[in-house]
């Protein structure tokens, strides 16, 4: 199994480290779906401190298009770290964060413990 990859709760997880470089907005994200599909995970697992820049500012498009693809591709996407700072100064943010949340397709959580105990909730990978 690939160093990177996790079994947790009956979910293979791609499980990206803080310490790497800053993804791209298209073929950082892009590299990490292949690679994803490869590994065949369920979710993909993303420090904050890894997002592109302007990811958490909603008139780049870049969230809304990430979101999108990993949705397309049958993929789950955790961003894991605080955003208070953008959430703060964004509205429209906290309001998008916030209906994200409330899925399962995408979910922004301060730490990989609350992931966990989210996770656990699930019966079955989808």
């Amino acid at each position: 199994m690939h160093p990177d990859i996790r079994l947790l709760h009956g979910f293979r997880l791609l499980l990206r480290n803080p310490d790497g470089p800053r993804l791209t907005a298209d073929s950082g994200f892009n590299d990490l779906i292949g690679h994803a599909l490869g590994e065949a995970v369920d979710w993909v697992v993303l420090p904050v401190e890894r997002l592109p820049e302007g990811f958490l500012n909603l008139r780049s498009g870049i969230a809304g298009a990430t979101i999108q693809k990993f949705v397309n591709y049958r993929l789950r996407l955790a961003i894991i770290g605080n955003i208070d700072a953008g959430l703060a100064r964004s509205n429209a943010l906290r309001s998008f964060v916030h209906e994200t949340n409330r899925g399962t397709d995408c979910w922004f959580l301060d730490t990989m413990e609350e992931f966990e105990t989210r996770l656990s909730a699930f019966s079955t990978p989808a």
